[in-house]
């Protein structure tokens, strides 16, 4: 069996996903050591969870941040040069993030949180960062601090819908909302984009016309805790491979992806 990998976890809330992933390695159905668990909620009871399994934890408060910078914006200190701002900002704005014409209060506190998120981290030196409910998108500064490349994601989170429909915070409730028949949820390497990136795999569920709200977050949960562990799996075993690809849509055009694909035959680990 290869090495296990090291995983670390972001987390903001309960943390049941947490709790699955810390389940699933302590049963060896994935081959992976958590080193740490993260959040930018100091009342998160994900924290909790993760202390209870001995998991070092850290908090980057990331709301005690904005409020600095609104308080005093002339006087809050941005941690990297300007040329790291500029060009955040400028890839936030291609992605959608933040307004073509405005960005900077979110690029600036967002370069203050992740600069300590990314200190707090570096003694680990994981493999993979899980997302387990972490709800702050993460900038493009970070992302490419962790990631090794576009095509070697190093970023892992799941979505309550079946992406590309239904990005943003509340996936279940726009299904339930929309009067969809099917719902279900998603695990992605994460991109600049907010839930844009390629997709791992998806499970679905039906949803009967008498089901609610709650019946519907009930049936999506319970596929999460399966799904989840599994990719990152997938991922411990060097099975998931992330290549660009290109269709034809019309005659001059095209469009290109990068996708994710899995490999038949694993290849050497990645930390033999």
């Amino acid at each position: 069996m290869c090495k296990p990998i090291t995983i670390g976890a972001l987390v903001s809330g309960g943390g049941t996903n947490l709790q699955a992933i810390m389940d699933a390695c302590r049963r060896r159905e994935i081959n992976a050591r958590m080193a740490f668990v993260g959040s930018d909620n100091p009342h998160a009871a994900a924290l909790d969870r993760a202390r209870d399994n001995g998991l070092p934890t850290f908090i980057v408060d990331y709301a005690a941040i904005i409020r600095r910078y609104r308080e005093d914006p002339s006087a809050f200190q941005c941690p990297q040069p300007r040329k790291i701002v500029d060009t955040v900002l400028q890839r936030c704005r291609e992605a959608g993030l933040v307004p073509c014409d405005g960005g900077k209060p979110y690029v600036h506190t967002r370069l203050a949180a992740e600069t300590r998120l990314l200190s707090e981290m570096a003694p680990y030196a994981v493999d993979l960062l899980v997302l387990a409910g972490f709800m702050r998108t993460l900038s493009p500064f970070f992302i490419d601090a962790v990631n090794a490349a576009s095509t070697d994601p190093r970023i892992m989170n799941i979505h309550p819908a079946l992406l590309p429909a239904f990005p943003g915070m509340d996936g279940y409730g726009d299904t339930f909302r929309y009067g969809c028949k099917v719902g279900g949820c998603t695990v992605h390497f994460v991109d600049y984009g907010e839930d844009t990136g390629p997709i791992i795999d998806q499970r679905a569920f039906s949803i009967a016309d008498n089901d609610t709200l709650d019946d519907v977050r009930r049936k999506g949960l319970a596929l999460e805790w399966e799904l989840y562990p599994e990719c990152i799996q997938r991922f411990a075993q060097n099975r998931l491979k992330v290549e660009k690809r290109t269709w034809q849509t019309r005659p001059g055009h095209s469009v290109s992806r990068l996708v994710v694909v899995e490999r038949i035959q694993a290849p050497e680990p990645l930390n033999p």
